[in-house]
């Protein structure tokens, strides 16, 4: 069976820069390559790891979309070198987006819901 850091457990070093995450791989629960990380949002104040936003799909980096997957549906196994989720990429098609634009509100917790709720994860903020 594959070494995965599951919440709560550990396997390797227990610190990773945010450079290093991004471009890591996502397989899928087939463990083909759905996407890549391309960045990371942190809540400023608890330091906590909110999301990832994972692109998926283009041709060479063209046409690609992103989503913004709940951190905690993704759990790294370092016997694929990447992250593995349960999520397929048909999901990733009727997801919920986020926007990059500087004029989106990050702070709409509705939207943050939407989002939690469409991947039935836990709210990251707690209840």
């Amino acid at each position: 069976m594959a070494q995965t850091d599951a919440p709560g457990q550990m396997t390797g070093k227990p610190l990773i820069e945010s450079d290093r995450v991004e471009g890591t791989y996502v397989y899928g629960p087939n463990g083909n390559h759905i996407g890549t990380i391309k960045r990371l949002m942190i809540e400023k104040v608890s330091g906590k790891v909110a999301y990832a936003v994972m692109s998926f799909g283009g041709f060479l980096g063209l046409g690609a979309d992103e989503h913004t997957i709940p951190w905690n549906k993704l759990n790294y196994d370092t016997s694929l070198g990447g992250y593995r989720t349960d999520i397929m990429e048909e999901q990733l098609r009727g997801a919920p987006t986020f926007y990059r634009g500087s004029d989106y509100d990050w702070s709409d917790r509705e939207r943050e819901r939407e989002l939690h709720d469409y991947w039935r994860t836990p709210y990251y903020w707690g209840i």
